[in-house]
């Protein structure tokens, strides 16, 4: 038998780490971070063990102890003090977001990116303003007391160009307040161009922005509605969110966001889309963002906290696998953790 190639050669302790091909380092990381209007103190997330709520006032410590880990990015969401349907509070000069914002740039060296959307802002918690047959079923089901039917049916549920110029509103109230990236979540047709038409027309030519450019509609986004407060009161977001059979569809919507002015490309989730990763990070240049969205950090803790996995190790080789696949940027919960292990 022919041992002349011998791979086992380079597997041993002092010249692992040397040929290494992937390294994941603390730089890679985006920590989310929640900001909560209605209270005043930390709450911890039930369905995201070792997340927390946290009001405006601890905006600052917050991000210190992010940042004291080695992660020097954060990606902010707010959950507001009261909702409307069409999500005003979104873009308010003393929304939620923007006062964190105004005191984390003010007070910390973090590089803040804000999350784009409406759906944690509006009433019936879909990412936009509802189209004609939405917002009946949703204000019939107001009137009558009850709950919108989850029938499928075939209207569409958001309007999409209406909601275009809101998400255009919010990306530059972002901005004015000092974010220094913005990232539109919301799936919507042309969000990248008319965010981007926006920011330029305001004098904010600098701010990049970082887009969900392909968002599937997923059963992993669960603990995070949950955190956000943002989960839909009646139907679903398969009408504006990518079906989880599409991979094609992935890179058509990586064209599209590249031509309208994308800065950053993000795949929604990373585990579970891992080949898409990799085709994005081959079809462009340009960064690519994966976000380990919430169902994949709570599938793990469950399963640490039965004793099942050793959630260090599992935390750094889902990470390692998404930074393998082709991701420059990972959003994770798992940041500090691992960051600190780093």
């Amino acid at each position: 038998m022919d041992l002349t190639h011998r791979p086992r050669r380079l597997r041993r302790d002092g010249l692992r780490d040397l040929v290494s091909e992937t390294q994941l380092q603390a730089s890679d990381l985006i920590a989310p971070m929640f900001v909560d209007a209605t209270t005043d103190e930390r709450e911890p997330i039930e369905s995201m063990p070792g997340h927390e709520r946290v009001p405006v006032s601890e905006a600052i410590p917050r991000v210190e102890e992010i940042q004291a880990t080695g992660v020097e990015s954060v990606i902010l969401f707010g959950i507001p003090g009261s909702k409307d349907s069409r999500g005003t509070r979104a873009w308010a000069e003393d929304g939620v977001v923007q006062r964190a914002l105004r005191r984390i740039t003010d007070e910390t060296d973090v590089f803040a990116i804000t999350d784009v959307c409406l759906c944690e802002y509006t009433d019936h918690g879909h990412c936009g303003v509802l189209d004609d047959g939405a917002r009946e079923r949703w204000e019939g089901a107001q009137t009558d007391g009850g709950v919108a039917t989850n029938e499928r049916e075939a209207s569409l549920t958001v309007d999409n160009d209406e909601t275009l110029e809101l998400l255009g509103k919010i990306a530059e109230s972002h901005a004015a307040a000092g974010a220094e990236m913005v990232a539109p979540s919301s799936a919507t047709d042309g969000m990248v161009g008319a965010i981007r038409e926006t920011l330029d027309e305001t004098g904010h030519t600098d701010v990049p922005i970082m887009s969900y450019a392909a968002k599937y509609e997923s059963a992993f986004y669960g603990p995070f509605r949950d955190a956000a407060d943002g989960a839909p009161a009646f139907g679903d977001r398969r009408h504006y969110q990518m079906d989880p059979a599409n991979a094609d569809e992935a890179l058509r919507e990586v064209d599209l966001d590249v031509e309208q002015g994308a800065d950053v490309l993000m795949v929604k989730p990373a585990l579970p889309y891992l080949d898409v990763v990799q085709r994005v990070g081959e079809r462009t240049d340009q960064p690519v963002a994966a976000y380990n969205v919430s169902g994949e950090y709570a599938m793990l803790q469950a399963a640490a906290e039965k004793g099942w996995l050793d959630i260090d190790a599992v935390a750094h080789e889902s990470l390692l696998s998404i930074k393998r696949a082709g991701a420059d940027l990972i959003l994770t919960y798992f940041a500090e953790d691992v960051a600190e292990s780093l």
